[in-house]
């Protein structure tokens, strides 16, 4: 009798423990979510048309670009990789879209497919030097960066493109925005949705189910993981690491393309800021879900999460120099809560 009171008192004293552990678990699993509902429900008292369905599209299409960007990072963190490139391709791309249809005449059916050649030649060339010279991916990756942020610039001798550029050689050029590519970055779907985000959407599920639900994924996932291991499982590691930097260099040059219609110019700023963006966005995509690894769906909410918060510091009017600060500390935040609250559990 007294040991089955004893094992009734170490149960019962047992029982507060596990729930302990289980909110901690969930509290972990749904930090960013639970952050995101306090920065809409905040903003939204503070700024009632925080809410408003226009506003609500008006952040997703500002977030695509990032979220597809993102989505390219996520797949090289994946092969254990890091591609520090994506901005300066976006940005090359920008540029080449307006160069292929300003001054040579192009229209949108042969811009887009090569733009979309030269992100996926960017991510091979990547991928030559991580995986046949051996360079450590973040010095090759900054390299073209730089190599990309140079080149951009001098076939128009460090000008933005616009309808009647300048050239070089002081002709002007004849050509113009073809009306089908601007819409790409333009128009909507069903008069509500950008199409900007439907393109968002659907990067999304495909690299979703490439990622989570097929071979190819999981081998992905095991490069990043043991290479060694990979290759006894009979799978070809270069070739996994060039498909990784490929579909990123090809996402990049995407997300310039939608830059480039939507703006119809091709500026020599654009893309500034993007790499950061997209490394934040992949980043607190590690806390969804207490996943603590790339995914997709993370990269996602992570872009998005940053647009939300972006969006309500320009509604209240915030100052332009806090929003860094406040990004940074929020990622910091979703962070700590997905690795802090987890490190008694394992």
């Amino acid at each position: 009798m007294t040991s089955i009171e004893n094992q009734a008192s170490t149960v019962g004293a047992a029982k507060p423990r596990i729930a302990l552990e289980q909110l901690r678990t969930t509290v972990r699993n749904s930090a960013v979510f639970i952050l995101l509902a306090v920065l809409i429900v905040g903003f939204t008292i503070a700024e009632p048309a925080f809410i408003n369905l226009a506003n609500q599209m008006s952040i997703l299409q500002a977030v695509s670009v990032v979220a597809i960007l993102g989505a390219g990072v996520t797949v090289t963190l994946a092969v254990g990789g890091f591609d520090l490139s994506i901005g300066a391709v976006a940005a090359s791309s920008v540029m080449a879209a307006s160069y292929a249809m300003i001054v040579l005449g192009l229209d949108v059916f042969t811009t887009v497919p090569l733009v979309l050649a030269f992100g996926a030649l960017v991510g091979l060339f990547n991928a030559f030097l991580i995986v046949r010279l051996r360079v450590p991916d973040l010095l090759a990756t900054l390299a073209v960066m730089f190599l990309l942020t140079g080149l951009q610039l001098i076939p128009t001798a460090g000008r933005s493109i616009s309808a009647g550029l300048i050239l070089p050689d002081g002709t002007t050029a004849t050509g113009a925005y073809d009306p089908a590519f601007l819409r790409i970055g333009r128009s909507t779907l069903l008069g509500v949705v950008p199409t900007p985000v439907v393109i968002m959407i659907l990067i999304a599920i495909a690299l979703y189910i490439l990622t989570e639900h097929t071979r190819i994924g999981r081998l992905l996932f095991a490069t990043g993981g043991n290479e060694v291991a990979t290759r006894l499982a009979g799978a070809s590691v270069p070739r996994l690491k060039t498909l990784a930097y490929v579909l990123s260099g090809t996402l990049a040059s995407l997300g310039g393309i939608i830059i480039a219609a939507r703006v119809g110019r091709g500026d020599i700023s654009s893309g500034g800021s993007l790499l950061m963006d997209a490394v934040a966005a992949s980043l607190i995509g590690f806390a969804v879900l207490g996943l603590r690894r790339p995914n997709v769906f993370g990269t996602i909410v992570g872009a998005v999460f940053v647009g939300i918060l972006l969006n309500g510091l320009t509604m209240l009017n915030a100052p332009y120099y806090t929003q860094d600060f406040v990004k940074g500390a929020v990622l910091v935040g979703a962070l700590a809560l997905t690795y802090g609250l987890g490190r008694n559990t394992r």
